[in-house]
């Protein structure tokens, strides 16, 4: 979109989001798997799942991200997340990402995402 301007972009994220100040920002809570049984895979394709559909709640979609947040229990699992989000994300529409390795509030959780984008 011309109004979410990315730079130093590759597939899984990007260094710079600009977007305007004057159109909505849509902020969602950090989302967590519903089935805390599966692996860092499952329960990071559950979250995706959850946040394509709060976003489309909101009236947005994942293009119009512009910045995530995610927190893994246990880095090394690093690259199986990034393989689920690398296929989730459209080429062309990678936000600004940070990942962090964290303690989560169930110890069956694996993965948390929370994600910014503009409507």
């Amino acid at each position: 979109m011309a109004d979410i301007r990315r730079h130093h972009t590759n597939q899984r994220m990007s260094q710079i989001v600009e977007y305007p100040a004057n159109g909505t920002i849509v902020v969602l809570a950090g989302q967590v798997a519903e089935d805390r049984t599966a692996d860092t895979k499952g329960q990071t394709a559950d979250v995706l799942r959850r946040i394509d559909k709060l976003l489309a709640d909101a009236g947005t979609d994942k293009t119009r991200i512009v910045s995530a947040n995610i927190w893994l229990t246990d880095i090394a699992e690093f690259a199986q997340m990034n393989e689920v989000w690398d296929a989730w994300v459209p080429q062309g529409h990678a936000p600004a990402r940070a990942t962090v390795e964290s303690k989560l509030a169930h110890p069956a959780l694996r993965v948390e995402i929370q994600v910014v984008a503009v409507k």
